[in-house]
């Protein structure tokens, strides 16, 4: 096989990309601006693929017959524009790996939020019902080394708008769609609604033979599926009550009414045999129950693994209750919008532990719930101005701290039996952490600690 393929990008996207196409047999040079990890390095040196770092040299890559590009390198970069411009195709490295998908199927699901946490749950369900399945994507690892590993019956891919970008027939057996909101509208000329078109990619090769899921409760996802016509089954759901919609929530438990090919469903499932927290939550679960069961995972299974998956950390995680408090670990939540979803979705008074550094951040959108269930705000960053100046007249209670032992000292005295202490902080980490994780796993340390302390002073 004489063709060239230059990989843009070292990262796992990349690194993947470039182990399919040696396997297939191409010639591969991966070229990376800035210098790789060592066991990428490693990696590439062991498969014996050619690569560079530190920069690119263009008369290497304008001699490209093909170039998959990691999503991290905007489509407006010099370089991309180029080879563009030399009339060499660009793809994204989901579009070059499922050129190499013959027989297994894919799931594929997006949205501004969310979608870790249901791709994370749909394999599951999967893997539970002894499917030979994988997760990749955007998370964890990339889709090209996936089907270069081989062996999988079917892939269940967390996709970025970068990633759809680069596509031309990438087409998903089921697509999900669970949100958009404004995000990530740097690489979109501030366009919010080049980011909607960009979402959207995700339906646009699907034919009557595919499912589409999306959430009714998302604005621009209704707005824009309006203006369209789409061929392929569409399974539309909410978190509030509407019958119209193959899967919606009521009375505390999870509604599903659909037909899928030739077989109509009708079931429901109890809010309390989910393990996952939050109505938002709810919405998740729903499109990884659709997406199971439209690949014909047994309803038993299903069950079973709602019950007993455990989400990613720092998403609503349940560290410990402490002198009948819940406390909570959503450190991931840096946008308003995902403290929008924990607020409406934990039950009880909530003292809620926020801040770090605002990214312009609007509270109007959560003043509401913030007044009607937060009895006390925690400013855990540097600078708290953005929420104390925001908050300081709509709450009783507010303290700053510079320090996760205070956050949950402070919390610990405020917090009565039934309340829940919630860290979920609406801004970035970087000004006391090294990033959310680090943020999640010291408020972590710091509950469990004060636990240990409390029920030693009880023996």
């Amino acid at each position: 096989m004489n063709e060239r393929i230059v990989i843009l990008g070292g990262g796992e996207s990349g690194v993947g990309a470039a182990m399919l196409a040696r396997q297939k047999g191409y010639e591969v040079f991966l070229s990376d601006g800035g210098n790789l990890a060592s066991d990428r390095r490693r990696t590439l040196k062991s498969q014996k693929i050619d690569f560079e770092e530190g920069g690119h040299s263009e008369e290497l890559l304008l001699n490209a017959s093909l170039v998959v590009k990691s999503p991290g390198i905007p489509d407006s970069a010099p370089l991309v524009q180029k080879l563009v411009g030399n009339n060499i195709p660009v793809i994204s490295e989901i579009e070059f790996a499922y050129r190499f998908i013959d027989k297994a199927k894919v799931i594929a699901i997006t949205g501004t939020n969310g979608k870790t946490t249901t791709s994370l749950l749909a394999h599951h369900l999967l893997k539970t019902a002894g499917y030979k399945v994988a997760l990749g994507g955007n998370v964890g690892r990339s889709l090209a080394r996936l089907v270069a590993e081989g062996g999988y019956h079917y892939y269940v891919v967390e996709v970025s708008s970068f990633q759809l970008d680069g596509i031309d027939n990438f087409r998903p057996d089921v697509a999900v769609l669970l949100n958009i909101t404004p995000d990530h509208l740097d690489r979109y000329e501030y366009n919010f609604d080049k980011y909607v078109t960009s979402k959207f990619r995700i339906i646009e090769n699907l034919t009557n033979e595919q499912v589409f899921i999306y959430c009714a409760d998302s604005a621009p996802v209704t707005e824009e599926i309006s203006r369209r016509k789409i061929e392929a089954s569409m399974f539309a759901m909410s978190a509030s009550n509407n019958n119209k919609l193959s899967a919606y929530l009521k009375d505390e438990h999870l509604i599903f009414n659909f037909q899928y090919k030739h077989d109509a469903a009708e079931f429901q499932i109890p809010v309390s045999e989910i393990s996952l927290i939050g109505k938002h939550n709810m919405v998740n679960s729903m499109a990884a129950v659709l997406s199971a069961l439209c690949m014909e995972v047994p309803m038993e299974m299903v069950l079973k693994g709602l019950k007993n998956f455990k989400n990613a950390p720092h998403r609503l995680e349940f560290v410990k209750e402490i002198d009948g408090a819940a406390y909570i670990n959503d450190s991931k939540a840096t946008n308003v919008d995902s403290v929008y979803y924990a607020l409406d979705g934990v039950k009880g008074d909530i003292i809620w532990i926020a801040g770090g550094i605002d990214k312009g951040n609007d509270y109007t959108q959560i003043e509401k719930l913030v007044k009607k269930k937060v009895k006390g705000l925690i400013c855990m960053g540097k600078d708290n101005r953005a929420l104390t100046s925001y908050f300081g007249s709509k709450l009783n209670k507010i303290a700053e701290v510079d320090s996760v032992k205070k956050a949950i000292d402070q919390a610990h005295e405020w917090a009565e039996e039934g309340d829940v202490v919630l860290l979920s902080p609406a801004c970035a980490s970087f000004d006391l952490f090294s990033n959310y994780e680090d943020r999640g796993d010291k408020f972590k340390r710091a509950v469990n600690k004060l636990a240990k302390t409390l029920k030693a002073k009880e023996a």
